[in-house]
């Protein structure tokens, strides 16, 4: 079976970019982001599913560049909220939200939902295609929605997000202590286990 030795890493996020490159490593492996290939330009996300949703962008990426691509697509979950944002977390407060912007809605709609009723999740797929191979993994941890914005750190909803196994938002916490147990990074390190295999010489 063939080596792996280039891949890409779907996403124009340069958040989510630092993340994924902080916990994915293959030996011999050379992972490039988008920033080398500007053609690719933003990827509509149409699905309807994070599944589909992280294929989508591997596949348009792959298909751009020509070299495999690892994407991801992540959701919050709140169960009180019936599941949403979920699929559209990103844009929970509109196509062209901020992190803040959407925050704010989430305190805003969770507002009168009690204490012990604020439970969610974060859930990550990361998807892989090479144009013959496709493989995809997932990644969930379970918390809470906080009252108000904890911590400085991460990025989108992590200062409202208190992990239930620690007692912290993902904001309190530095960047190696959230990759040892966010979603994204156990969902890439399976990722990079089904590579390492798949890939084996």
């Amino acid at each position: 079976m063939s080596r792996l030795e280039k891949l890409v890493l779907a996403t124009n996020n340069p958040d989510k970019m630092k993340e994924m490159k902080a916990v994915f490593s293959i030996r011999g492996l050379i992972v490039l982001g988008l920033d080398n290939f500007p053609e690719v330009g933003e990827i509509e996300e149409t699905g309807a599913t994070l599944l589909e949703n992280s294929f989508l962008k591997a596949h348009a990426v792959h298909i751009i560049t020509g070299l495999p691509a690892i994407a991801d697509d992540t959701g919050l979950e709140v169960d009180a909220l019936n599941g949403a944002p979920g699929v559209f977390s990103a844009r929970y407060a509109g196509e062209k939200a901020t992190y803040d912007d959407n925050v704010n809605k989430l305190l805003l709609d969770m507002r009168s939902v009690a204490d012990d009723s604020r439970t969610a999740r974060f859930r990550t797929v990361s998807s892989f295609t090479d144009g013959i191979r496709e493989l995809w993994t997932e990644g969930i941890i379970e918390g809470e929605i906080t009252r108000e914005a904890i911590g400085a750190g991460g990025f989108g909803f992590d200062p409202v997000f208190k992990l239930l196994q620690n007692g912290k938002t993902f904001a309190e916490m530095t960047e190696t202590e959230k990759n040892k147990i966010s979603h994204r990074g156990i969902a890439l390190r399976k990722m990079q286990e089904l590579l390492k295999n798949t890939f084996k010489e």
